[in-house]
């Protein structure tokens, strides 16, 4: 987990990300995903840069798969959007901040530069 992320757990996903006022951009990973340990960095730093506007938690698929299996994840990393308790956004595999950025501006109530 990062500086500025936060654990999600089965326990804790309906109130940290369904009941949530800000949207929360949920990470599903695993330690043994190289992928997942290169968007680490992106995503704390998302965490940071959207502090107040966006909340992003992290889900370890191995020891939540319920989670895994509720929301159809088949690869990692997955990224989900959630808006007012529902998902608004995926996105699979690694990429580049910008390229995440750009798919999650649009669901977020920030200036766009």
């Amino acid at each position: 987990m990062g500086r500025h992320t936060f654990d999600i757990t089965t326990d804790n996903f309906q109130a940290q990300v369904l009941d949530s006022e800000l949207p929360v951009l949920v990470d599903f990973g695993a330690d043994w995903c190289p992928p997942c340990k290169m968007l680490d960095p992106i995503v704390d730093g998302l965490a940071q840069k959207y502090e107040g506007t966006m909340r992003i938690g992290k889900i370890d698929v191995d020891v939540h798969p319920d989670l895994q299996m509720q929301f159809g994840v088949m690869g990692l990393p997955t990224l989900i959007l959630f808006r007012e308790g529902a998902p608004v956004q995926r996105i699979v595999g690694f990429q580049i901040e910008k390229q995440i950025e750009a798919q999650l501006l649009p669901h977020l109530n920030v200036e766009q530069a």
